[in-house]
């Protein structure tokens, strides 16, 4: 018992000496080494302690980092001996063979069966992973899971009994928080996905010229949807229900991105809706999260002279000035968003793409060929009511706009209801034909975000089946 004893106090106390004096000072240097290292070199993150060593030290800590290895391996070795043994004095293990490879100190032993084994399985993973990218992987998860049973499970047990003394408050309150933040996801993702399954394709607004019964009305619409690229499937569903589409129809999506603020002329992304002649545009408002959305006045007369300064750079580009004058102040204007924070995420930049991208068949077209199209299309339909002024020169599109405005905006608002399919299992009905549309009446409506004004507002109805 005493040298049991001793041999214990003694590994305590090297344990407790080597880990203050060499190993944590050294692991504390080291690795805030390798911070500022990827601090000034940050491409280099996937091999990192390797690629800081100076070229002059580089071989002679090679040599260091083996023996370590060497010496973690050992040490794994006569713990698993250790843990072993004990477990078959216990009865938790299987008999294998002992030997006690010293007199003094019982705890120093060897297992023959569990050597070869080891050694066995070295050998299969290193063949079968051959590289040390997935055995760091699965060496990270193993210390991880050391951490939760040897701590955080230690930790957690030792409060468990006081859940029924009022320690269930927290749990209730993350559990429905969680299950709100999973049912709006779920829900919303799945919604989103639908509009683009059906969002409306080219060929249904080209058939809009075809139908006698849709009118221009005079003033200009903007109707809101959360879909970046293409049109909502509510749009033919307000066109079926009100044949009539304002001179001037904008798409509009808002979109938050993580940067602090966002320059007027850097705000709005602009395209056409094809045919050029229908006067529909897709835009996209950018918001910082330090930018507040104006008030409708203001809004309308921004957008408006935005989309002004887009005709105008449209039009130079159909008529063939392709410039680096009247080029390069366009991809200047969307890039420098991109570098001003150097915190803008991919979305971004994909929903940039998808609107500042040019068609290229539209741009190589000639202003002559267009007004062919249009003359042809007049003198073959003369029903066409969706065309209502074929576009002449920039002057007389750009007034054409302002015109709309001064008539009157008019917001157009999806009212979306979202239901289960009738073959959807009964979990998911309950998650999304009570729950989620539970959320979505009881939480803040569009309009009151988007502060739009009450006159001018249409609601559509319709229901998606997800």
């Amino acid at each position: 018992m005493w040298n049991s004893a001793c041999y214990t106090l003694f590994i305590f106390v090297s344990i407790l000496i080597s880990f203050s004096f060499i190993t944590f000072p050294a692991l504390v240097t080291a690795y805030s080494g390798q911070a500022a290292y990827l601090r000034k070199f940050p491409e280099n993150v996937r091999n990192t302690f390797y690629d800081s060593i100076p070229g002059p030290i580089y071989w002679p800590t090679f040599v260091v980092a083996v023996a370590a290895a060497i010496i973690a391996s050992q040490a794994m070795i006569s713990g698993t001996f250790a843990i072993l043994s004990q477990s078959q004095s216990i009865g938790c293990f299987p008999r294998v063979k002992v030997i006690h490879t010293s007199s003094k100190y019982e705890g120093q032993v060897y297992i023959p069966e569990a050597n070869y084994t080891l050694m066995i399985a070295c050998v299969i993973v290193t063949v079968a992973f051959k590289t040390t990218d997935k055995i760091g992987n699965a060496y990270g998860i193993a210390v991880v899971t050391v951490m939760l049973i040897t701590t955080e499970g230690i930790y957690l047990s030792s409060v468990l009994y006081k859940f029924t003394q009022g320690g269930f408050l927290p749990l209730v309150f993350a559990f429905v928080l969680m299950t709100i933040m999973g049912i709006w996801h779920y829900v919303h993702k799945e919604r989103y996905t639908f509009e683009l399954r059906n969002k409306v394709s080219n060929d249904f607004m080209k058939e809009l010229a075809t139908k006698p019964n849709i009118n221009r009305i005079p003033g200009m619409g903007f109707l809101y949807s959360e879909l970046v690229q293409g049109i909502p499937p509510i749009f033919p569903h307000f066109v079926s229900n009100i044949p009539s589409i304002h001179s001037v129809l904008v798409f509009v999506s808002i979109k938050s991105i993580p940067i602090s603020k966002v320059a007027l002329d850097e705000r709005f992304l602009f395209r056409h809706v094809e045919p050029r002649d229908y006067r529909m545009f897709r835009c996209v408002v950018r918001y910082g999260y330090n930018d507040k959305i104006e008030e409708p006045k203001e809004f309308e007369r921004q957008l408006v002279e935005q989309l002004k300064e887009f005709i105008n750079l449209e039009h130079f580009k159909l008529e063939g000035v392709t410039t680096e004058q009247m080029v390069e102040p366009v991809n200047f204007q969307h890039s420098s968003l991109l570098e001003k924070d150097g915190k803008t995420k991919g979305s971004t930049i994909h929903i940039e793409e998808a609107l500042q991208q040019p068609n290229l068949p539209r741009v190589s077209s000639s202003s002559n060929s267009i007004h062919s199209v249009n003359a042809t299309n007049n003198s073959t339909n003369s029903s066409n009511r969706i065309i209502s002024v074929p576009i002449q020169g920039i002057e007389e599109e750009i007034a054409f706009v302002q015109k709309a405005m001064e008539n009157g905006v008019v917001y157009l608002l999806g009212e979306v209801d979202v239901v289960a399919e009738q073959k959807s299992s009964f979990f998911k009905k309950i998650v999304v034909n009570y729950a989620y549309n539970f959320l979505r009446k009881n939480c803040r409506q569009g309009e009151k975000v988007l502060e739009i004004p009450h006159a001018r507002l249409v609601r559509v109805g319709m229901t998606y089946e997800i």
